[in-house]
């Protein structure tokens, strides 16, 4: 419902698990994209609950990507991804698969499956993938929110249907501001 530094990062250390070797950081950032629009087509919401952006090497997760630059601190990250080195990042430590207990079993097989499409990809041909998505629109040297209407509507759905789709996020997402205010 609200963003989870601790969520992106055990799905960050999923997918550095299954690589088992450092990953360009560039590729990271593909796969939990790809991941939260999985998940956005089966569950009707985004995994991470990131702001999703257009940059020029394509979509990204907004706080995620400062995460990972360390632009955003974060003890859940810094516990179990590296800092950026040469372009790449890997896991700081090993960790049990319980461990990743934000991560419920629907999350774990949308991370299995996109990691068994897409995880033998090379970072640039992972590039040129993503470009391919109706979402996908060049910002050029800035950013540019991605429009999740129009990802919906790339999953079959009408106009009205996406239109519902994003009422009901933008209102999951108010509810979750809400409940942590509470907290």
């Amino acid at each position: 419902m609200i963003f989870s530094e601790q969520k992106v990062a055990q799905m960050a250390a999923f997918f550095l698990a299954r690589r088992e070797a450092p990953m360009a950081h560039i590729k990271l950032m593909k796969l939990l994209y790809l991941a939260d629009r999985l998940s956005m087509e089966r569950y009707d919401a985004p995994m991470s609950d990131d702001s999703q952006c257009n940059m020029k090497n394509g979509p990204i997760l907004s706080a995620t990507l400062d995460l990972m630059n360390g632009s955003r601190s974060s003890d859940a990250w810094s516990a179990l991804i590296s800092p950026i080195r040469n372009n790449e990042v890997t896991l700081q430590r090993d960790f049990a698969w319980d461990e990743l207990d934000e991560l419920s079993r629907a999350d774990l097989a949308i991370l299995e499956e996109v990691f068994a499409n897409f995880g033998q990809l090379k970072r640039w041909e992972l590039v040129d993938y993503v470009h391919t998505l109706p979402e996908w629109e060049n910002p050029g040297s800035s950013s540019k929110p991605i429009d999740s209407e129009v990802t919906f509507k790339s999953f079959g759905l009408t106009k009205v249907q996406a239109h519902e789709k994003v009422s009901m996020l933008q209102t999951r997402k108010l509810l979750g501001q809400k409940l942590a205010e509470m907290s």
